[in-house]
């Protein structure tokens, strides 16, 4: 019975959704107070009947009702409790409850925190967000149900939870990365609320942009646990292979990135409002593509949920609905999204609109590099293949121009920059960036064109970065006037120093990394870039829900110890599965990695070695950028500091914060 109510939680969810999308939206087009005092209880109630229902799925796979489809099919009585409760996100239809879940969670926490919003404004946005749930809600109760009963009959145990998915990694990654991926909803419901209402000045961008950040530093989060689980998980020592489904969340993370830039420019400058609106709606579109390229079965990947073409189809044709019904709002309001503020061409209005450019075309490449083997397939020209060579490419062509504006723009003006103002800090940059690049290039013996490029590039942000700082504390040693920088600020200097890092991890564990397969005996040793790896032996162990061979090496460096590491194949009955779990001893410059293999007639086995340079500087660059974000939400600008007064001026005045704590 318990389960039912989960069903029955997520039809009066729908029934909510629909009353929000239409009551509201209403209400502000009629100046009904009536109406739009329903957004908020609505929202609220749209949230507590998803928990409910999410709990109950929950509730299911704690106890093992394997009466129910989906956790017979991805869950099984050995798997550790803290497992099953996040299988339930493991297969597509829970995963897809989970997607309803941040939703309503984003859809409440615009309802909570707009207070300083006039209503008409929160009323459409809440409306907006109603409207794209119905569709998600529809798609769960008729396509995607993981409330189906496998009664009268149903198996006294269930066929268990994919091996790859029970780490570590994937308890916290696709939380994070459906909190990203559904919170561009929100900059989508601001874009699209701001086109309806006709009034399109700056004051939107500044109620949007906290939301935009908040889901942004999300998704990165996401999109580096993702990263790091394949390093620790998948076993081959690499943490990005432009896979489809990596690709379909890098994709609206570059779209996000260059909208947060966008928002800025329109909310201080008032300028470029018609680029902002049409990529708050590409992030948000290309958020919905990634999902529909994960659950529709076009594309194979470890990654992916679903195979199901008519599921596919079915979110294919949400996304023609929201794509499609924004860009007609958008052409039909295009005449008042004209910016009339001037600027020069050397100003920081072009730079930041020239990384616009970039972050765009680097969204095209990989979504051409995504779907044009797909199109080709379809159109029967046969199969091509386009992976990392292609995409390396391209975006070292692209990180040049984008690197050198991201240093230089903060540095510049608005309106209008000398360019000689400028002459003595760019010489004085490109010169310690190519020395730090060559000396760290005869630190790993070995001078690689790449390898200095992408450190020249690297440091050339990190001195910029500090350049800035110090221009806004007056170039003084005085530093007390650190502290009255704001919190926004010190967010773009931490998301440009963490991307400076992500970078310099990217090239260096690049072009510096070495691998070796070799074959072991017991006791024997083999030597990669200095170290001295020992083969112990192996020894066998029992999981909760697998048997293990487990791998022992002694790692030294100049004949002294360094690291004891232990490396796994495990076999898991069930789905008779064999996976290998990595070896590493991590360090902050570099990582050992250890992946053992096959045990060959003799008694040797297969191993596989590395030595990978800073590669947790990929990681560590990735989080410090979206601790960057949320320091700038906490900006006290988005504070809900304003006069009543001002508080309830609809879009005149001053401009009205957008959000509060």
């Amino acid at each position: 019975m318990i389960v039912e109510l989960g069903h029955f939680s997520l039809i009066i969810a729908l029934g909510l959704s629909i009353l929000l999308a239409v009551y509201p939206m209403w209400g502000a087009k009629v100046n009904s107070e009536t109406l739009m005092a329903t957004a908020k209880p609505l929202a609220f109630g749209m949230f507590l009947f998803t928990a409910l229902s999410y709990a109950i799925l929950t509730y299911a796979f704690v106890v093992n009702d394997f009466s129910l489809t989906y956790v017979a099919s991805n869950s099984n009585s050995q798997l550790p409790v803290y497992y099953r409760v996040t299988a339930v996100w493991g297969g597509h239809e829970g995963s897809f409850l989970l997607w309803l879940l941040m939703s309503s969670i984003w859809t409440v926490a615009v309802a909570m925190f707009s207070r300083a919003i006039p209503k008409e404004m929160v009323s459409r946005v809440l409306s907006i967000l109603g409207l794209i749930s119905i569709g998600f809600y529809l798609y769960v109760l008729i396509a995607s149900n993981p409330f189906e009963r496998l009664l009268p009959f149903y198996p006294v145990d269930g066929r268990d939870l994919n091996p790859l998915l029970q780490d570590f990694g994937m308890i916290i990654h696709p939380p994070l990365l459906y909190m990203g991926y559904v919170g561009f909803s929100v900059a989508y419901a601001f874009a699209v609320a701001a086109l309806i209402s006709g009034q399109l000045d700056s004051t939107w961008a500044r109620w949007s942009r906290p939301w935009t950040i908040a889901a942004w530093s999300f998704l990165t989060i996401g999109i580096a646990l993702g990263s790091w689980w394949a390093y620790n998980e998948l076993g081959w020592g690499g943490w990005w292979f432009w896979d489809p489904v990596e690709n379909a969340s890098f994709m609206p993370w570059l779209a996000g990135t260059a909208l947060m830039h966008s928002l800025a420019v329109t909310e201080k400058r008032k300028l470029f409002k018609a680029w902002t609106v049409l990529l708050a709606i590409t992030a948000f579109s290309l958020s919905l593509l990634g999902t529909f390229l994960v659950r529709s079965g076009v594309i194979v990947s470890v990654h992916s949920f679903a195979s199901d073409p008519q599921r596919g189809l079915f979110i294919l044709g949400l996304l023609v609905l929201v794509v499609g019904g924004s860009l007609l709002l958008f052409a039909l309001r295009a005449p008042q999204l004209r910016s009339a503020g001037r600027y020069e061409l050397v100003s920081r209005e072009v730079m930041l609109v020239g990384n616009n450019i970039l972050l765009s075309a680097a969204t095209l490449v990989v979504l051409l590099g995504t779907l044009l083997p797909l199109i080709h397939k379809e159109l029967g020209l046969g199969s091509i293949s386009i992976g990392q060579p292609f995409f390396n490419q391209m975006f070292t062509y692209l990180i040049v121009p984008f690197v050198f504006l991201m240093g230089v723009g903060p540095l510049s003006r608005w309106k209008k920059q000398e360019p000689t103002a400028l002459k003595n800090q760019l010489i004085a940059a490109f010169s310690l960036s190519i020395l730090a690049a060559v000396l760290i290039g005869y630190a790993f013996d070995q001078l690689i064109y790449l390898a200095v490029l992408g450190v020249t590039l690297s440091v050339w942000i990190l001195i910029f970065t500090v350049q800035e700082v110090r221009q806004r504390i007056g170039y003084t040693n005085n530093l007390a006037k650190l502290s009255e920088l704001t919190r926004s600020h010190w967010g773009m200097v931490l998301g440009h120093v963490g991307f400076a890092l992500v970078l310099m991890g990217i090239t260096l564990t690049s072009n510096y990394s070495v691998q070796k397969d070799v074959r072991m005996s017991v006791n024997e040793r083999v030597e990669l870039a200095g170290y001295d790896f020992e083969f112990l032996g192996v020894h066998e162990a029992n999981g909760p829900n697998y048997s293990a061979s487990v791998g022992r090496l002694n790692v030294y460096r100049n004949g002294k110890l360094k690291s004891e590491i232990s490396t796994e194949k495990r076999f898991y009955p069930v789905q008779r599965n064999v996976m290998t779990e990595a070896g590493i001893d991590a360090g902050l410059t570099r990582d050992l990695y250890v992946a053992i293999g096959e045990q060959f007639a003799n008694g040797d086995w297969a191993l596989r070695v590395y030595v990978k340079p800073f590669v947790r500087w990929i990681w560590a660059g990735a989080f410090l950028m979206a601790i960057g974000g949320m320091l700038s939400i906490a900006d006290k600008r988005y504070r809900m500091a304003k006069r009543a007064k001002e508080a309830s001026q609809p879009f005149g005045g001053k401009q009205i914060v957008g959000m509060s704590h």
